[in-house]
């Protein structure tokens, strides 16, 4: 017999936990690399690493699969580095469900559908509002849509991470030029509308410090699921 609703909830939340590890090792296992208890996305992509054991990450299973130079972004966990590893940054975020009706559909001829040939204006208007780790092949993990003006790419957002059921937004950012002007509000509905219409649960991840951001998604239906610890983590130079 197949469970209700709510085994299906329980199902998402567990997810969720380990959402990192989840994708790397399910549907994006095609984008990662590493081995045992611990995976990356591949370089180019998003600079984050997932572990089966979250609190207490295999670092050396991930060492091989890094370089002096890079850096990580390491969720759920708070202990000591090991040898060869140095913490850059340290904060929490929270992860974020939508917990409303699917949002009204809005046909705005602005909105664009990001090719290929985009990835360079994505990757720059990333770079310069710092919405997370973006890398330059992030907009290939999923759906990306923008809103041009004059030929530059004012504002975007899209999809990262994903794991059973479940399907991150992510990339939102504008132009500081064009804040204001809720383009953040209505791309990110159109995003959760397609999701929706697979039958995904969507959810997003936002810096704690980040009120805006946090009070904006609040308002449009997203609620809190979890906090979080995030690291930014660096192999030392003297590894391998």
């Amino acid at each position: 017999m197949q469970g209700g609703p709510g085994s299906r909830i329980v199902a998402l939340v567990q997810v969720l936990d380990n959402i990192f590890w989840n994708a790397l090792t399910g549907p994006q296992a095609k984008f990662a690399s590493g081995a045992g208890g611990a995976r990356r996305f591949a370089r180019g992509f998003s600079p984050i690493v997932g572990f089966r054991d979250a609190q207490q990450p295999d670092f050396d299973a991930l060492a091989p699969y890094c370089e002096p130079g890079e850096h990580f972004y390491c969720a759920d966990w708070t202990g000591p580095p090991p040898a060869g590893w140095t913490v850059e940054a340290e904060a929490t975020m929270y992860q974020m469900v939508w917990d409303a009706p699917v949002p009204d559909a809005v046909h705005d001829p602005r909105i664009e559908r990001l090719q290929p040939g985009h990835a360079p204006l994505a990757a720059e208007l990333a770079a310069l509002t710092q919405p997370g780790p973006f890398g330059p092949r992030t907009p290939e993990l999923g759906e990306y849509f923008g809103v041009f003006e004059d030929g530059r790419l004012i504002a975007m957002c899209g999809e990262r991470v994903q794991a059973a059921g479940v399907r991150e937004v992510s990339g939102v950012c504008t132009h500081p030029q064009a804040q204001g002007r809720g383009l953040a509000r209505l791309l990110v509905n159109h995003v959760v509308r397609r999701q929706m219409a697979r039958g995904e649960q969507s959810f997003l991840h936002v810096m704690r410090s980040n009120n805006g951001a946090h009070g904006l998604y609040a308002r449009m239906g997203f609620r809190i699921h979890r906090e979080c610890p995030v690291r930014v983590v660096a192999p030392s130079s003297s590894m391998g």
